[in-house]
């Protein structure tokens, strides 16, 4: 009997075109969809980790399966759903950054209920990882997540949250009400900057880990973009630097935290040293291309971290 991954998570997967260069027609295929690439991270960094989800019976549904078993993450609980599509977006360079475009709506992921859930699989695991995307897609898919974490609590697995907020997906006040009622209830909390302050109204970084803090997580690890991690518990909190590269491309990058950072935390249980792997990982993550193909190796995020000498 295979065992059960130690990480699992719930989310949408996307197929993923992605404009090398600004101006150019041609796109690159990829994928995408943040907590998917959050677990695929998490694998490359020597992890056991599996996915729940539901893709489409088409190319791009089909392409994700291949993806995921290459990692090695495990698909077991995957539906491949022959009445609805996998969603894709495209990433467009500008003088102004990247801009995504969806075509999502309808999606297989979407379409999920809790009654989807691998109920004996989450309580199983070591952490469920989850974020305000895997909630946003649909109301059905919210209700989703809600069970997965109810379940995942009564069984003493970890949960963990990143708020992922996409303004594109629901509107301020229903994302501020259900992203911090799941926050409440995760142990882990994963927010960035930008986000945490429009979700909770507050600017400074130590107010907003002290606002999840104070409303149930136990452990804060929140992204700094380049500038790197603020971790706070309730007992200690640091400033986590992050490393200096050349970066052309920053998507997926947090979601590469995540991943990194659930990897070493299962390893270590210190969030602290959990930071600082995840925070050298999502930097190599921004010197290529797309969310998937950059995600580095634990080889070359341990290379990264060595003294230079």
């Amino acid at each position: 009997m295979t065992p059960v991954p130690d990480i699992l998570a719930i989310g949408e997967p996307l197929g993923e075109f992605s404009q090398t260069i600004q101006g150019d027609p041609r796109y690159l295929f990829g994928h995408g969809g943040d907590t998917s690439n959050a677990i695929i991270a998490a694998a490359r960094s020597g992890a056991s980790t599996g996915y729940i989800t539901a893709v489409g019976d088409d190319s791009f549904g089909r392409s994700f399966l291949d993806l995921w078993a290459k990692e090695g993450v495990d698909s077991t609980a995957i539906k491949l759903d022959r009445t609805a599509h996998t969603g894709i977006y495209f990433i467009t360079h500008g003088k102004d950054g990247h801009e995504f475009s969806y075509m999502r709506a309808g999606s297989a992921a979407a379409r999920m209920t809790p009654a989807d859930l691998p109920q004996s699989m989450i309580r199983q695991a070591k952490v469920l990882h989850v974020s305000g995307i895997s909630q946003a897609i649909s109301p059905s898919a919210a209700d989703m997540v809600f069970e997965a974490i109810h379940i995942a609590r009564e069984a003493g697995v970890t949960v963990s949250y990143d708020t992922n907020l996409r303004l594109r997906l629901w509107p301020l006040a229903r994302a501020q009400a259900v992203t911090n009622a799941a926050m409440a209830m995760a142990e882990i909390a994963l927010p960035g900057l930008d986000d945490a302050r429009q979700l909770t109204g507050l600017t400074e970084p130590d107010a907003i880990a002290d606002f999840y803090l104070g409303r149930g997580s136990s452990i804060v690890a929140m992204t700094l973009g380049k500038d790197g991690a603020l971790v706070a518990t309730r007992a200690e909190r640091r400033m986590v630097p992050s490393i200096a590269v050349a970066a052309i491309d920053a998507t997926g990058a947090g979601d590469c935290f995540d991943g990194a950072f659930l990897a070493e935390w299962v390893r270590t249980r210190d969030p602290f040293a959990a930071a600082s792997y995840a925070c050298a990982a999502a930097a190599l993550s921004t010197m290529g291309y797309g969310a998937v193909a950059p995600l580095p190796q634990r080889e070359a995020v341990l290379a990264a971290l060595k003294p230079r000498a």
